[in-house]
C-alpha cells in the first residue's frame, strides 16, 4: 500500500464498496462488468493491494465513471481546491503519479497533472474514454501517445486532442521525467 498516499488507500477502498453496494452488486457482478477478478476487488476493498491505473479505470468504467470521477468521490472535493489539497494518486507499478487539480460532479471540466517517470508507460482501455473528450498539454520532457494504433510524439508545449474512444498508450522513452496536463470535458 505504499504507493498511495497513506490517506487515500482507505478512501479509495471504501469508495469502491459503496459504490458497488450502492448498486447491489455483488464481487462477481463488478468482476464481470469490470474485467477485473473478484479476489482483485476484494484484496483492493480490504486494502490489501494497491490498484494500479488500469484497474482502476476498469473499475469507474464499470460504475459508469472516469478514473477523476471515482477519486474524486473517494476525496470528497468541494468547489476550490487548495494545491496543498489536491489529491494525489501514484500508480504502484510504473510511478505514474496523478494529481487531480479540478474536479466537480457538477461540472463539465476535469483538470489532471500527471507526471510520468523515465521509461515508463501506462495502456488505458479505449473504455476510459467513453462519454469523455479529452485533450493533452506536455509541460516538460517528452510523450509518446499511441491512439487507435497512430503513434504521436510530444514535447514540451505540444498538445494533442484525442479522437473516438480507443485504447490508448502514454509512455515515455526518454531518461527523463515527463510532465503533461490532461483536460477533460465529460459529454
Amino acid at each position: 500500500m505504499s504507493a498511495l498516499l497513506d490517506d487515500t488507500a482507505p478512501r479509495i477502498a471504501a469508495r469502491l464498496r459503496l459504490e458497488r453496494e450502492s448498486r447491489g452488486w455483488s464481487l462477481a457482478d463488478l468482476a464481470e462488468r469490470s474485467g477485473v477478478s473478484k479476489a482483485m476487488i476484494s484484496k483492493i476493498e480490504r486494502e490489501e493491494v494497491s490498484p494500479t491505473a488500469v484497474i482502476l479505470v476498469r473499475l469507474a468504467g464499470a460504475f459508469d465513471l472516469t478514473l477523476a470521477g471515482l477519486l474524486l468521490r473517494a476525496e470528497g472535493q468541494g468547489r476550490l481546491t487548495r494545491a496543498a489539497e489536491q489529491p494525489v494518486w501514484r500508480d504502484p507499478k510504473t510511478g505514474y503519479r496523478r494529481k487531480q487539480v479540478f474536479s466537480r460532479p457538477d461540472h463539465p471540466l476535469e483538470i489532471i497533472d500527471v507526471e510520468l517517470p523515465p521509461r515508463q508507460q501506462v495502456v488505458l482501455p479505449a473504455s476510459s474514454y467513453a462519454h469523455i473528450r479529452q485533450t493533452v498539454w506536455v509541460r516538460t520532457g517528452n510523450l509518446v501517445i499511441i491512439e487507435a494504433g497512430e503513434r504521436h510524439e510530444l514535447g514540451a508545449g505540444d498538445c494533442l486532442g484525442f479522437g473516438p474512444p480507443s485504447e490508448v498508450t502514454f509512455r515515455n522513452e526518454t531518461i527523463a521525467p515527463c510532465a503533461y496536463v490532461v483536460v477533460l470535458a465529460r459529454s
